[in-house]
């Protein structure tokens, strides 16, 4: 009989299942009621004339920043951006995306780095193609891109985010040639336990078809040669749904959810992206 080939497992693949698993074990760890250790204040890019940003813990409904239309965000998130531009802070990191990425408490971001958040609440994969010349001259060190649910709410089809996702990670990569570009999943909802202000249409969207678009998102990444970062396993509960001690209203994060992102965006620099950047 001939002989069956040993398959030889890549070496990404084993760093990914090591990475997943420590990912795990540190959302269980939360789960029990563990403290992670106090991380310092990391420095953000930012001018001081940007309004508070509200903490984890509070109603997303609420915060100064619902005071400004979607032309004067543009306006503050490209004063924003002038500024990393013109101070050139090392190990600048960027977070493009939506309120979830808008929300993301500063005090909660990886310490020892430099963070320039430009997210929006409500936030499409088309706005944020079309937005993405906001930060042209900063030079980051790597670029978090987390969009799509709002796409979802609002009945872009499938086709359309894809591509519009494709878009983001090609004009991203000719922008930014020296920068890591981490695209991450689509984060689950909370199904009929869900309190958000458009509970509906959100219960409307399925689960399993995030689940689906997100391998569609892991292939993407694959083919256009930049990093995934899959959260979505982390925030789901045994249902597929994101779970309640996560989120404060079925769809934003709570600052539990947070920390777990936070040790994801750790991890996953220690184990996928620094060993790339060490290289020749």
């Amino acid at each position: 009989m001939p002989t069956r080939s040993r398959k030889i497992v890549p070496a990404w693949a084993l760093l990914s299942l090591a990475a997943n698993s420590l990912l795990l074990l540190t959302v269980l760890l939360l789960l029990r009621g563990h403290r992670l250790p106090s991380l310092a204040k990391a420095s953000a890019a930012a001018t001081q004339s940007q309004p508070p940003r509200p903490t984890a813990s509070a109603p997303p409904e609420l915060g100064a920043r619902h005071q400004l239309t979607y032309e004067q965000w543009l306006a503050l998130l490209q004063q924003e951006a002038n500024a990393a531009a013109a101070d050139h802070p090392k190990r600048l990191n960027i977070l493009a995306g939506d309120s979830l990425s808008l929300w993301f408490p500063p005090d909660l971001l990886p310490a020892q780095q430099n963070w320039l958040n430009q997210g929006i609440s409500g936030e499409t994969s088309a706005g944020l193609l079309r937005r993405l010349e906001l930060f042209d001259e900063a030079q980051p060190e790597t670029i978090f891109v987390l969009i799509g649910i709002n796409d979802l709410i609002r009945g872009v089809g499938d086709a359309e985010l894809l591509e519009n996702q494709r878009q983001i990670i090609y004009d991203l990569q000719q922008v930014h040639p020296q920068a890591q570009i981490v695209l991450q999943s689509i984060l689950p909802h909370a199904g009929d336990r869900a309190t958000w202000q458009g509970k509906d249409r959100l219960k409307a969207i399925s689960n399993d078809r995030i689940r689906e678009l997100n391998q569609e998102l892991k292939e993407i990444a694959e083919e256009s040669g930049v990093h995934f970062l899959d959260l979505h396993p982390l925030f789901t509960d045994a249902q597929g749904n994101l779970r309640s001690e996560f989120t404060t209203d079925g769809l934003h994060l709570s600052s539990q959810g947070y920390l777990v992102w936070r040790s994801a965006l750790q991890l996953f620099r220690q184990m996928e992206l620094e060993p790339v950047a060490a290289q020749p």
